[in-house]
């Protein structure tokens, strides 16, 4: 931390996983700078001291955070800075930054694809703020928000190329609740993280019409093989993709009451259009961004992702789901 840094940590973002990741951090951080965009929750953060949206159990002590909706503020505030809005909405988040990124930490906790960009967030950030690979650091699960809250057991993975902030962003948030595990791979750990959005969508439209447990870890299990062939084309090293950050991270979101990606798919099973689906959800539903993104890059690389295709085609081309879920169990194993 520079002599006149305000705080530890920044956290830009005021979702589920923003309130969880600010809560996690205050078990080791003195001082957390907070950014939050929307004025209301700013006001009511401030006045309440908790979330009035998300995670509202959760309270906070006022003299641990440094509540702002100045995002320059924000980023000059900390040398760790912590990006948790939705992918969606990154760039507009850091459309007003004037403040120099350079010689920062930047974790992102985000699990989408920037949609205008056709690119993960590390790519985002390398390429817009001539900021280095080696200084990303790339936080995947399997983690819920709502567990994190209720102080359940949870295994977060730090990947970074530079060891040593891997582990400075690792101390930063490990506690009696909360294990981490340090990778190298900023790569493939965040593709994971945006594939398993996809597939999460397919297995709420499977389970919206119809089908049971039997089916579904079928479908989870080709989905794993699938995450693999796509990663190990983008960025083929070593990993082992049934280790947590990929194999874990795709069956809670998978599986979980709390994954939003499958409540979405489940409305679109049902027979909700898709566009009703996404205003139904209180939430982001990040698969639905970061598969027309996962298409774009299948399509250049010539990749054979059939559970991702199928899912794109009843986002975006108005496939029928039941005929398109019915034709992928012909190839399933």
């Amino acid at each position: 931390m520079t002599k006149n840094s305000e705080a530890e940590v920044t956290v830009i973002g005021s979702g589920s996983w923003a309130t969880a990741i600010v809560k996690m951090l205050c078990t080791n951080v003195s001082k957390i700078c907070w950014y939050i965009h929307f004025e209301e929750e700013l006001k009511y953060l401030k006045k309440y001291h908790h979330n009035q949206k998300y995670l509202s159990a959760v309270n906070f002590k006022p003299e641990k955070l440094l509540l702002t909706g100045d995002i320059n503020r924000a980023v000059k505030a900390s040398d760790i800075i912590f990006l948790v809005t939705p992918a969606a909405f990154l760039k507009q988040t850091l459309a007003p930054l004037i403040i120099p990124l350079k010689g920062k930490i930047v974790c992102s906790a985000i699990k989408g694809f920037i949609p205008d960009d056709t690119c993960i967030v590390g790519e985002f950030i390398h390429n817009n703020y001539n900021f280095p690979y080696s200084a990303i650091v790339i936080i995947t699960g399997p983690s819920h928000a709502e567990e994190v809250a209720m102080e359940k057991l949870t295994y977060l993975t730090i990947a970074s190329q530079d060891p040593e902030r891997a582990k400075i962003t690792a101390h930063v948030l490990k506690n009696h609740y909360l294990r981490t595990i340090i990778s190298d791979d900023i790569y493939g750990t965040e593709y994971a993280a945006v594939l398993k959005n996809i597939y999460a969508i397919g297995a709420g439209i499977c389970i919206g019409l119809g089908y049971g447990d039997n089916f579904l870890a079928v479908l989870l299990s080709n989905a794993a093989m699938e995450m693999k062939t796509f990663i190990d084309n983008i960025h083929p090293i070593e990993r082992d993709i049934k280790s947590s950050a990929y194999l874990g991270d795709l069956l809670v979101t998978g599986y979980s009451q709390f994954s939003r990606n499958r409540a979405f798919g489940n409305m679109i099973g049902k027979g909700y259009p898709v566009q009703t689906a996404l205003m139904e959800m209180t939430m982001i539903a990040e698969g639905y961004y970061a598969s027309k993104g996962i298409h774009k890059v299948k399509s250049d690389k010539n990749l054979d992702i059939p559970i991702a295709e199928t899912v794109y085609r009843i986002l975006y081309e108005n496939a029928i789901p039941s005929k398109e879920i019915y034709n992928l169990t012909k190839i399933l194993k």
